[in-house]
């Protein structure tokens, strides 16, 4: 590392302010047997960095949100311990000989304010999400099932969907090709069921406050303060609510580390993400911890903006930075830099071997190479000074990352000024919805153990305006003809990543995300999950 980039390090480690007021919550007492001392408040008290977007599962994307409605929320099957699909509101399901209709027999379950869950809620909640109308940006993650994506597409009626309630009590599902993980697809917020009559009541508010929706899952969103608090509390109607020991869950929303570790140290909330500058001051902690997620943190290269449709142009911001001392300096947490895009250590091939290996790396770091793509890029367009935006949300990590990307880029692309916007994440994520902006520092997270998590985001129409029709055949032919033979399968989906990223460069891959942590021992099964979602609270219980 050389002094000036030293020199940014420690300024970027001391940047950020603190935030004030954080909300508390007025603890429940309950005595839980077997769970340790008589009279333990089962309350959990937790920390996330940004507000939620919305409790509407057909309009949610962000991972935060995302994880708090796999906790008040259930589909069909659910995340286990171990991350694969367990029943959830499904008690037992039978599949035809080719694979293609799935018929879900359904539990007595019931909704937070007394309704029946049915399974005419989830024939309402799929056709509500993939209705262009309900605009979800999620929606294509449903486009197994039967019609879906041409419906979703405006070339079919909602009613053709493959879905349709038998009885009260009896969900047929048909797909258009026989999908091996789709018991673990049931688990996500688009498979989720919707009561209709709360959706309809509601309008344009559902989903945008605490009462405004009604819950099914292990716990129900009881309480939120937007940009301050939000608090869930059990789900007494729940089917299973004799394995959930947990009375409260009370998140704070702190954007800055410090304040959140103040927080932990204080007593005020159970566990804490840590950021670079204090991993080395705690990781000799006995309440240290790490976890390897399936996270990729990347940039959206807007493909339409007039200097990113150049092809050179974003190669040269790929290769133009050095994700090393990202990963190893200003996070310090167990993140690796990524060159790739479907993370390592999550889906297997047919020989056994992960698919990064198959796929090895793209683009990697190398400034000189960037230099000259950069040349080519600024001959080819007929500019020698060029402004970009960065777009981030309000967090730590984002700021520190964005500042680095900014001294890089600006330094090893001559003629490149990079000015950074910084917004809220729902405002943030309406800006890619509708393309306006140049650069946007992501995330995406792996939904399923398969390639086809990471890679079917950027089929035709996408938030990134790439169009290839090549990757597209490839993508396609992975979801339907080569399901039968795995290995030409796992050979499509790897020509598929070396187009988007070695040939085309849409994107450019940052790291796979680490976290380190620190979690009071008495907070015993919270679950991480590598893929899906974040965590589960459903077996979660405090025992002092």
């Amino acid at each position: 590392m050389n002094q000036q980039t030293k020199r940014l390090t420690a300024l970027l480690l001391v940047m950020g302010t603190a935030l004030a007021g954080c909300a508390t919550q007025k603890e429940k007492t309950t005595s839980v047997e077997g769970l340790g001392k008589p009279h333990v408040k089962q309350v959990l008290h937790l920390v996330e960095t940004s507000e939620l977007s919305s409790m509407d599962s057909s309009l949610v994307e962000d991972s935060t949100t995302l994880s708090v409605l796999n906790n008040v929320m259930e589909g069909l099957f659910r995340q286990g311990k171990d991350s694969q699909p367990v029943p959830g509101i499904a008690k037992s399901y039978t599949v035809s000989k080719d694979r293609k209709t799935y018929l879900f027999k359904l539990r007595d379950a019931k909704w937070s304010n007394g309704d029946k869950v049915t399974a005419h809620d989830f024939e309402y909640g799929w056709k509500r999400t993939l209705d262009p109308e309900t605009a979800s940006q999620y929606a294509y993650i449903m486009y197994d099932v039967k019609n879906a994506k041409k419906i979703n597409e405006k070339q079919l009626p909602v009613e053709q969907l493959g879905v349709k309630a038998i009885d009260d009590y009896t969900l047929e599902v048909q797909l258009d090709n026989p999908v091996p993980y789709f018991l673990s697809l049931t688990t996500l917020a688009p498979f989720m069921p919707q009561n209709e009559k709360v959706v309809e009541e509601q309008g344009k508010n559902y989903g945008m406050e605490a009462n405004s929706v009604v819950y099914d899952g292990p716990f129900k969103m009881s309480e939120w303060k937007h940009e301050q608090s939000f608090k869930l509390v059990k789900n007494s109607g729940y089917w299973d609510k004799n394995t959930v020991k947990l009375d409260e869950i009370n998140f704070n929303i702190a954007k800055d580390n410090s304040t959140a570790i103040n927080l932990y140290q204080t007593g005020a909330i159970d566990r804490v993400s840590l950021t670079a500058e204090f991993v080395d001051k705690y990781k000799s902690d006995k309440e240290f911890k790490t976890a390897q997620e399936g996270r990729l943190i990347y940039l959206k290269l807007n493909n339409q903006n007039p200097i990113l449709k150049n092809v050179n142009a974003r190669r040269a911001i790929d290769m133009g930075y050095n994700k090393k001392e990202i990963t190893d300096v200003l996070l310090n947490n167990g993140s690796t830099p990524a060159y790739y895009f479907v993370a390592k250590n999550l889906a297997f091939g047919p020989d056994g071997e992960d698919f990064d290996d198959t796929t090895g790396d793209f683009n990697k770091t190398n400034i000189t190479k960037a230099k000259e793509y950069w040349e080519k890029a600024k001959q080819e367009l007929g500019k020698q000074s060029i402004a970009l935006e960065l777009l981030i949300t309000e967090d730590d990590n984002n700021k520190k990352i964005s500042q680095f990307l900014k001294f890089e880029l600006e330094k090893n692309l001559p003629g490149l000024t990079v000015n950074i916007k910084m917004q809220p994440a729902q405002p943030k994520f309406a800006l890619e919805d509708n393309l306006q902006y140049d650069i946007s520092l992501a995330g995406w997270g792996p939904d399923y153990p398969d390639p086809m998590t990471f890679l079917d985001k950027w089929v035709t129409n996408n938030n990134i305006a790439y169009s290839n029709p090549k990757y597209d055949e490839l993508i396609t032919k992975a979801k339907t003809t080569l399901l039968q033979d795995p290995k030409l399968r796992w050979e499509a989906l790897a020509e598929a990543e070396e187009q988007l990223l070695g040939k085309d460069a849409a994107i450019s891959p940052m790291y796979q995300n680490g976290v380190a942590y620190l979690e009071k021992s008495y907070v015993k099964n919270v679950y991480n999950h590598p893929y899906g979602v974040k965590n589960s609270y459903k077996w979660a219980y405090i025992k002092k």
